[in-house]
């Protein structure tokens, strides 16, 4: 487990966090793809993926935990689901909108809209992965949490 000293050094190899992101991202893609419940897993994926208890997991996304990446608190104390939640709600803006392709025309829009709020969301968290001191996206900021690199 990361400690409050890990959580202090420098941000994270932002080619590292890059592939971590891709590998998680299409994880969430392919499970989407079950049919009816495929959505819902994915997003719970994408939420949930930096919190779950699971030995393979780790506390830490399946994408991280293959880069060596870990999400830790800066309190120092153990990453949960809610803190996960919070980290990754901002890329979950775009997700939501698919619940409104079922409802023609009018769901369609809506859909098109949150999923373009949620590009510009993402984009934002890409500028801000490269441009703060310590590699914090907003996502970080409101789950008061930064991602380090560790030896497993």
């Amino acid at each position: 487990m990361a400690s409050v000293a890990e959580a202090a050094v420098g941000k994270a190899d932002l080619g590292k966090r890059l592939i971590a992101a891709l590998i998680d991202g299409i994880l969430a893609a392919g499970v989407s793809l079950i049919p009816f419940v495929g959505g819902i897993l994915g997003g719970l994926y994408i939420l949930l993926r930096d919190g779950l208890e699971l030995e393979f997991m780790d506390r830490r996304s399946i994408g991280k935990k293959l880069m060596k990446l870990r999400p830790v608190r800066l309190n120092g104390q153990a990453m949960d689901p809610i803190t996960s939640v919070k980290r990754n709600l901002p890329l979950c803006v775009g997700a939501v909108g698919s619940i409104f392709w079922v409802i023609p025309i009018l769901g369609w829009i809506v859909a098109v809209l949150f999923g373009v709020i949620g590009l510009v969301i993402a984009m934002v968290e890409l500028v801000l992965v490269l441009t703060d001191p310590e590699g914090r996206r907003m996502g970080d900021k409101l789950g008061e949490t930064k991602v380090v690199e560790v030896a497993d």
